[in-house]
């Protein structure tokens, strides 16, 4: 995983490419909040996020989530209550922000940010054989957020059922979600996201969610 992952020009505008990238991070938030409180969770939804992280140097913008605004629908509908348009849900806007955060702090670590990108690269190459969401590949993923991003000063506290959190391969999933909503914040940063953004542009993101 690099600052500098290739990005072609897509239809989309800025405003919508953001908006795309930033609902992706919205969507992991929202994931960790249901595996931890349920253990269940969409799978389109957990599918699109899996493969986002594993495509690391995408042909293109689309290719990132599958080609289909639907492929986020979850983290787009998250995305209107951080925008104030609809009720948030505070846990999974704590996760979405705090995910925001940790992926400024890799993007000032080159040592950190070089590592996940040798574990991503063998990720893939595990991916190639059993497929993307396999067990496997989901340990692979989680454990390369434990050995890099979880070390950070800025961590992530999981509230659920313990009796969940604690069952098998569910820490894995867990951290692998996280994972892909800091590919996703590297992906929002890349398209020219910003936090004060939220703050002073959220014109732009409602409309650009509106086309969407």
């Amino acid at each position: 995983m690099t600052a500098s992952t290739p990005i072609h020009p897509a239809p989309e505008t800025s405003a919508g490419r953001q908006a795309l990238a930033l609902a992706g991070v919205f969507q992991a938030a929202s994931l960790v909040d249901e595996l931890a409180r349920t253990g269940q969770v969409d799978q389109r939804a957990w599918d699109t996020l899996i493969h986002a992280t594993l495509d690391t140097n995408p042909k293109d913008f689309e290719s990132i989530y599958g080609g289909h605004p639907n492929n986020l629908r979850q983290g787009l509908d998250t995305l209107e209550g951080v925008l104030g348009r609809r009720q948030a849900n505070p846990v999974v806007m704590r996760y979405g922000f705090s995910l925001l955060m940790l992926m400024s702090k890799l993007r000032g670590n080159n040592a950190m940010m070089d590592d996940l990108g040798q574990r991503l690269t063998r990720a893939q190459a595990q991916a190639e054989h059993f497929g993307e969401t396999h067990e496997n590949i989901i340990a692979s993923l989680g454990e390369a957020y434990q050995q890099t991003l979880s070390t950070l000063k800025t961590r992530i506290v999981v509230q659920g059922d313990p009796s969940l959190l604690q069952s098998r391969m569910m820490p894995e999933r867990v951290r692998a979600c996280l994972l892909a909503g800091v590919r996703f914040a590297l992906l929002w940063h890349q398209q020219g996201g910003r936090r004060w953004k939220l703050i002073f542009q959220r014109s732009a993101l409602k409309k650009a969610l509106d086309t969407l």
